[in-house]
């Protein structure tokens, strides 16, 4: 296979950010996906949240399993850590991660067969335990490295290249995120990048587990008439509960805004998430309201995107298993191993 370098020549002129970077620095090798795949957009939505939330690279440690979308992480951030786990297994590598070292910036990448299907419990439990990451699903319905069988996210009656119905339920994984508690749950389109990019950096700035869905149309095997994950289907039933600012730093807003206006929601850091609420009477904080919401609009054949569900004073693994602020991998045979009058009051609390 011949890979095309990217010419390591910087127009001098290149904006940068704050922290000296430009937004080239934030890309990775050139994509061997197929011309037009949605993945492509997903992974340029990634460098423009990064660059713009002046992320410096090596602070990020990006990680995926198997499949189309998990080779993505090969065409950004080039100058971050990454590591290829096995099939469905990347989340507790996350996990393990995290736990070591909590000050990176951990980004998930997944697909839908990868996370659906073979890596589903998985998922589920990087969800419940509240894992800070950002978890992002490039979902498109089909195999696609094995020639585009349908995926368990597939919709029950949409129809494959070759003319075969699908006759099993999907596996919604916004809807498992929502009961299984975590505390950003959001879906985006490939097609939509002014829409997405927002979404990629509420997420990242999220204190807990965020998972973000995007359907991403499959150009070589669910692009045509009959599939639920096309370009032209999703542009046609998308239905956005909202449409997201991301405002950096800002002062945090306590005026109530009108219904179907806008909400301002403060993350811990400072940072604002600015909704436009195009449903008047969705409640983005409300999961049991985002649930309702999210399946009467799925009952209707409607695509749900937008910030389904955020839960402002979210809580992360850490935080659960009250670690200590520092890495653990800093600590040192002193912290690690304190001496037996240390363990004799741990023995003592326990009994």
């Amino acid at each position: 296979m011949t890979y095309i370098a990217k010419p390591r020549l910087h127009h001098p002129t290149l904006t940068r950010n704050k922290v000296g970077y430009t937004r080239r620095d934030y890309e990775g090798k050139v994509s061997t996906l197929c011309a037009g795949c949605g993945h492509d957009s997903i992974s340029a939505a990634i460098v423009q949240a990064c660059w713009q939330l002046d992320i410096e690279p090596h602070r990020v440690a990006k990680l995926s399993g198997i499949g189309c979308s998990s080779k993505t992480p090969d065409y950004f951030l080039g100058a971050s850590h990454g590591f290829n786990t096995v099939h469905g297994r990347m989340p507790s590598v996350l996990t393990g991660a995290n736990l070591a070292n909590r000050e990176l910036l951990y980004l998930g990448v997944s697909g839908d067969g990868d996370s659906a299907s073979i890596g589903l419990g998985q998922f589920a439990h990087a969800m419940r335990r509240g894992v800070r990451m950002v978890y992002i699903v490039e979902n498109n319905g089909v195999y696609g490295l094995t020639k585009g069988q349908f995926s368990a996210t597939a919709d029950r009656g949409s129809q494959s290249k070759k003319g075969a119905v699908n006759n099993d339920s999907p596996v919604d994984l916004v809807g498992m995120a929502l009961q299984l508690g975590a505390s950003y749950v959001a879906r985006g389109f490939s097609g939509d990048k002014a829409h997405l990019v927002p979404l990629i950096e509420g997420a990242i700035e999220h204190g807990g587990a965020a998972l973000l869905d995007v359907i991403s149309p499959c150009v070589a095997f669910n692009n045509h008439a009959g599939s639920t994950r096309s370009y032209d289907y999703v542009r046609l039933h998308n239905q956005a509960v909202n449409r997201i600012d991301f405002i950096d730093l800002a002062p945090e807003i306590q005026a109530a805004p009108a219904p179907g206006e806008s909400i301002d929601l403060p993350n811990a850091d400072g940072s604002i998430l600015r909704l436009r609420k195009l449903h008047a009477d969705y409640d983005p904080t409300d999961r049991l309201a985002a649930m309702r919401q999210l399946q009467q609009l799925q009952a209707g054949g409607e695509l749900v995107t937008g910030l389904i569900y955020i839960d402002p004073k979210a809580r992360d693994l850490h935080t659960a298993l009250r670690t200590v602020p520092v890495p653990l991998n800093t600590l040192g045979e002193a912290e690690l191993c304190p001496g037996a009058s240390a363990l004799a009051k741990i023995n003592a609390s326990l009994r």
